[in-house]
């Protein structure tokens, strides 16, 4: 199952309905690691350390961040970047699938988007 970091700007929805159909899933939010107000590649970076997947809406620049970091030869545990455009129910679906389904190793390095 996958370990998640779940960036402060997810909509908690989304986070509640995920703990609702996976009891025990492993996810901690930005703000319980202390790092609410950290720029997004001190959290990338906070991420790759722990192992955990960073799960964000932030489609401008958490994208960039996690290929910069890539291209300077660093790692990233791996990134969901979840669209606000889609129901919440379908965010839920698709990251239960997402942690259900496949293992930590097939993120590395992977930057993937929700809607699939």
């Amino acid at each position: 199952m996958l370990r998640l970091l779940i960036d402060q700007d997810i909509d908690q929805d989304i986070l509640r309905g995920l703990l609702r159909r996976i009891p025990d899933l492993d996810a901690m939010t930005a703000y319980d690691v202390g790092m609410s107000e950290a720029p997004d590649p001190e959290l990338l970076a906070w991420a790759a350390e722990a192992g955990r997947i960073l799960v964000t809406h932030d489609r401008r620049t958490m994208p960039a961040h996690a290929a910069r970091r890539l291209a300077a030869g660093d790692d990233i545990a791996g990134v969901i970047v979840v669209s606000r455009r889609i129901p919440i129910s379908t965010a839920i679906d698709e990251l239960e699938i997402a942690v259900l389904c496949s293992e930590p190793e097939e993120w590395q390095n992977l930057v993937r988007h929700i809607p699939l």
